[in-house]
């Protein structure tokens, strides 16, 4: 066998039958569109209750279409229902299946519309859905977080900038800086879906229609504000769906930070907090290893997240009006997005419940690397006047010195002090403690386990 016929078995086989197979497979979208199948039953019921109030069809084909309706979602809600890669989409797919089972009013069903609305207003009611259940799982995660946030309000930890130590913070104070992002992402989501509430339906093929259709009576039937106001618009564009998914690219890099620390801390070189067998799993030939997988993958998912996101663009960002089939590439980022982001989402809402805080380690570490340095600047503008740039050079000195000995900044004796600044008081001891140096930032915003408490509640009476 040649090398040219070898390859032609393992990956062109299929095709075997020529051109038509070929684009039948490139054609087809129904493996997995039919995930739209409750929102294109929801528009086709929206749509023949208005095709039937204006008079274009009668109230008796109105009946059947939606007795007819009512099975099909039956018949798919059990499995039964014959999905046919023929019929190319979930659209023709369920509207075929109508017309075997009511027949002629099942024909009926398509006047005024076209695919292309059909599939637009489909997407955007998909969409609309994902975004209201992503947000119910941010505000589940969310209310973890503030939880754990008040109980370790005054658990000291190191705070750092470039993964160095920087300056000493509490626990609570940093899982309520993830509150405060993901309370950003679910206002990104609630303007994506104010945005994309208008109804396409009845935009036809690009250009509307000639029979007396009611565009406002369903979009009120479908829950959206109004109909769009422009045909060509409403079927060329996908920018809903592309806010979408920076959403949740956005939200996804939110949370792969958190798992990223989460590898950091479970690290035995930090040992901040321990995660149980429910998070971590063993490996195959190191029996002692406890391995972070669920934070790992959460932080491997958020790569295709983003990546749905800029394949979304790449496939809008050269086409004319109105729509063209490259559109049908919008649906499996779409689908794939939402479904990994909530995947994220349970998991590190699953690992907040379940990591326990190394409290002792956390304030061992708190204090390493001098990290009350700005605490003793701070005390020597504020005690003797100094101009902070002044103090920060002294300072610097004064680390240079405890380094030196191989003792902390609270480690260097009154005298050791005074000979690189020898107006320097016994006063200057009551900063240098970790938890000295947390409470003294009570600026609002700060890290004082006070504020942290505070913040910790009106965050819980907000998300209820």
């Amino acid at each position: 066998m040649t090398e040219a016929r070898a390859s032609n078995d393992l990956w062109g086989g299929r095709y075997a039958e020529g051109p038509s197979a070929i684009m039948r497979e490139i054609n087809a979208s129904i493996g997995f569109d039919r995930k739209m199948w409750r929102q294109d039953i929801s528009g086709s019921l929206a749509h023949a209750k208005m095709l039937a109030h204006v008079g274009i069809i009668s109230t008796e084909d109105e009946a059947a279409i939606r007795a007819g309706l009512a099975g099909i979602a039956q018949e798919i809600e059990e499995g039964r229902f014959p999905f046919s890669e023929a019929l190319e989409d979930i659209h023709m797919n369920i509207e075929a299946r109508l017309t075997e089972r009511i027949g002629e009013a099942g024909k009926r069903l398509h006047t005024g519309r076209s695919r292309n609305d059909q599939v637009a207003l489909d997407v955007r009611l998909w969409v609309r859905d994902a975004i209201d259940g992503l947000d119910a799982q941010i505000a589940a995660v969310m209310r973890e977080l503030v939880a754990r946030a008040a109980e370790h309000a005054g658990t000291v930890m190191p705070g750092f900038t470039h993964l160095q130590p920087a300056q000493p913070t509490t626990f609570g104070h940093h899982l309520l800086a993830y509150v405060e992002m993901l309370s950003r992402d679910r206002g990104r989501l609630a303007d994506c879906r104010k945005r994309l509430n208008e109804s396409p339906l009845g935009a036809a093929a690009l250009c509307g229609t000639g029979f007396p259709i009611d565009r406002h009576m369903t979009a009120a039937a479908l829950g959206f504000d109004g109909p769009t106001r422009n045909s060509l618009d409403s079927v060329a564009s996908r920018d809903f769906a592309a806010e979408f998914l920076f959403a949740c690219a956005m939200c996804a890099t939110h949370l792969s930070r958190f798992a990223e620390e989460i590898v950091i801390w479970t690290n035995p070189y930090f040992g901040f907090i321990k995660l149980s067998d429910a998070f971590t799993t063993g490996s195959s030939i190191m029996p002692q290893k406890r391995n972070p997988d669920a934070a790992e993958l959460v932080r491997g998912k958020t790569g295709r997240v983003i990546g749905s996101l800029v394949g979304l663009l790449t496939v809008m960002k050269g086409l004319a009006l109105t729509y063209f089939k490259d559109m049908q590439e919008d649906k499996e980022g779409i689908f794939d997005a939402a479904e990994s982001l909530a995947l994220g989402l349970a998991a590190i809402g699953g690992m907040v419940r379940d990591m326990k805080p190394q409290v002792a380690r956390l304030a061992e570490a708190a204090g390493a690397g001098f990290s009350t340095a700005t605490d003793l600047a701070d005390w020597l503008v504020r005690e003797l006047r100094f101009p902070f740039r002044d103090a920060h050079h002294v300072t610097g000195r004064l680390v240079a010195l405890a380094e030196g000995k191989g003792v902390d900044l609270a480690g260097l004796t009154l005298a050791e002090m005074q000979s690189v600044e020898p107006r320097i008081t016994d006063g200057v001891f009551g900063v240098l403690t970790v938890q000295a140096s947390v409470a003294s930032r009570t600026s609002f915003g700060g890290t004082a386990p006070a504020n942290v408490a505070r913040m910790a509640a009106e965050w819980q009476e907000r998300l209820g």
